[in-house]
């Protein structure tokens, strides 16, 4: 048998453990425990093909980890299989500070890389909150906070190693800024939620560290002023490092969590980078229009203790609202809509949690369309856990009708696969012809992203 042929090819590096496997059959997700038949650890991109080919040989799914954040079910095992789980492959192989790149091993968190930078004057700047794995964020094209000035991992992936699914060895891209040689292999690969092949090095965009950078937060009395503002401070071109959106609920989990003492008021989070004068000038126009949208005193700050000490009670937001609503079922999901409409999606999402009585926390990276809901119907009322399910496939409706997406973020896996179709019409059948081209037993992540098998 393969798993047998793994076995001793592999040695402690495999496991049937029932605990290994529990481990590795959970996500952040409201989908239930799904382990996979077997985990391995490779250190080598060898290992990796070793693994496919045997894979390969007899039909068995081969599902990618990278630290399991992932919030639509990306790396459970929904027919069984192989999952490989790349933290031994964790190492930082090249950094190029005249060139701006890092090449790096897909096991590499982002905190590890940027903590490795630092004595470099450069940063890799996409940060989901989460401290996830950047061949995981590469496979769900991921993005954050900082997406609306720094773009997602689609800008910041200048090339990749994958392997096949029949065990081959690719590359795709190149450490040059740009190339115009044949298909764009590089962004096929990223965002197919390890569909196509597994991931086993990355070459990666990084930036110069800011000279300076301010950072801080405003009330206002309603959600629409604050969704205005955004909008408003977009469309001047005020140039944004972050500006992130909570709601009222939000606030009322951080000031329990973190003892913020912020107003029970929506809010936003910003922050600029740039020169000194520049970053001063940015905050000050920015507080302009926050004085004529209505919001209160904009209080920002250039000192590291005050930045971090923000932006980590935003990042921990989702455990604020657990420990806010500690009986609830939580129920992730996310929309991206065009600028023009955010107002109107937002506020019609938060009228909707309002009618159906559950607690729904409202907050996202509004700079560039994208905002989450957290519903979190009680644990122990169906009837509540299917208002929530209901809530979530409206957003997703509500972001197809304003000209939109119904992940700009959280990815498709097991969670949004029902809305492929209705997103992409005709293209879905052709990610289901590539799927088929690359991966034709479909032993890649079966059950996620297209419809194949």
């Amino acid at each position: 048998m393969a798993l047998d042929a793994l076995r001793d090819l592999f040695g402690p590096r495999f496991s049937t453990g029932a605990s290994e496997r529990a481990l590795h059959g959970r996500s952040e997700s409201h989908f239930p425990e799904i382990p996979p038949d077997a985990v391995i650890w490779p250190e080598t991109t060898g290992e990796v093909a070793q693994i496919l080919r045997h894979c390969s040989a007899a039909r068995i799914p081969v599902i990618g980890w990278g630290t399991g954040t992932s919030l639509e079910g990306h790396a459970l095992a929904p027919r069984g299989g192989v999952c490989v789980d790349f933290s031994r492959m964790n190492r930082i192989l090249h950094v190029a500070p005249e060139d701006m790149l890092a090449v790096v091993q897909p096991g590499v968190t982002r905190e590890a890389l940027n903590t490795e930078l630092r004595a470099t004057g450069l940063f890799f700047p996409v940060d989901p909150g989460a401290n996830a794995s950047l061949g995981g964020m590469a496979a769900t094209r991921a993005s954050g906070t900082t997406a609306v000035r720094y773009g997602t991992m689609r800008a910041n992936v200048l090339a990749l190693e994958v392997v096949l699914a029949d065990g081959r060895i690719i590359r795709t891209g190149s450490q040059a800024p740009k190339s115009s040689t044949g298909y764009d292999l590089t962004a096929l690969f990223v965002g197919s939620e390890g569909t196509l092949g597994l991931i086993t090095e990355l070459t990666l965009r990084l930036q110069g560290q800011p000279e300076a950078i301010s950072a801080g937060l405003c009330a206002f009395p309603d959600m629409a002023s604050a969704v205005e503002t955004v909008i408003t401070t977009i469309q001047s071109g005020i140039p944004m490092a972050r500006i992130e959106f909570i709601d009222a609920a939000n606030v009322r989990a951080f000031n329990a969590w973190a003892k913020a003492g912020m107003t029970e008021t929506p809010h936003l989070m910003v922050e600029f980078h740039g020169s000194p004068a520049g970053v001063r000038e940015q905050s000050q126009a920015f507080g302009e229009i926050v004085a004529a949208m209505g919001g209160g005193a904009f209080q920002w700050s250039e000192a590291t203790e005050d930045r971090n000490r923000l932006w980590k009670m935003r990042h921990e937001g989702y455990y604020a609202a657990r420990a806010l609503w500690p009986d609830a079922f939580p129920i992730t999901t996310d929309i991206c809509v065009p600028i023009s409409r955010l107002a109107e999606a937002v506020e019609e999402t938060a009228r909707e949690i309002a009618e159906a009585g559950i607690p729904g926390p409202i907050l996202g990276h509004v700079g560039d369309g994208n905002f989450h809901a957290l519903l979190l119907p009680a644990r122990d009322r169906p009837e509540e856990i299917a208002k929530a399910k209901a809530l979530a496939a409206s957003m997703a409706e509500r972001a197809l009708r304003c000209g939109g997406t119904v992940s700009g973020e959280h990815g498709i896996g097991m969670g949004k696969l029902g809305y492929m179709e209705a997103e992409h019409g005709a293209g879905w059948e052709v990610m289901g012809t590539l799927k088929t081209a690359l991966d034709p037993l479909g032993i890649m992540n079966p059950g996620k992203l297209v419809r194949q098998g």
